[in-house]
């Protein structure tokens, strides 16, 4: 095997590890709606521990995983967490609503209409994809598939226990 092939192969597992691992994004500033049309931007979590949670109706994975979601957000709520789950641009708005009225969804909910939300945070493709964002707005940890809760939750305990600069 070329050099070039096998240095390739080792370096696949290290790049894939950096991108999936969150880093030093700043949160960008874009405009979303949410589902009762309020009008919102992303500037808006700066300052707050956030979850963002990229997923789709038509995603079994992302069904399951969102009484979880709803159970963190309630756990962590008073801490001053915040969190949005934001359908992706293909996922009709009709089935996207009956999804949140019918599990009464606490949290914000906003579909990615022109997919720019997705785009912005890393070109999302696959979900579910949920981010968690500190207060300085940087994302500190991508989860791609469903998230180790129990991992989340620590993750989430240290950034609300830190001070808000």
């Amino acid at each position: 095997m070329p050099m070039s092939r096998r240095l390739m192969i080792l370096g696949l597992p290290v790049l894939l590890s950096a991108c999936l691992s969150g880093g030093s994004s700043d949160l960008p500033d874009l405009p979303f709606t949410q589902l009762d049309g309020s009008q919102h931007r992303t500037s808006t979590f700066k300052g707050k521990v956030t979850v963002l949670n990229f997923w789709a109706t038509s995603c079994t994975t992302c069904v399951k995983e969102m009484p979880q979601i709803v159970a963190t957000h309630q756990r962590f709520q008073a801490q001053g967490l915040e969190t949005l789950a934001v359908a992706m641009s293909y996922d009709p708005p009709a089935y996207v609503m009956q999804f949140a009225q019918t599990r009464q969804l606490p949290f914000r909910v906003a579909i990615d209409h022109d997919g720019s939300l997705a785009k912005a945070f890393g070109d999302v493709q696959l979900t579910p994809t949920t981010l968690v964002i500190d207060r300085e707005g940087k994302v500190v940890k991508r989860y791609v598939g469903e998230p180790d809760f129990d991992a989340m939750h620590k993750l989430l305990g240290q950034l609300l226990s830190r001070p808000a600069a």
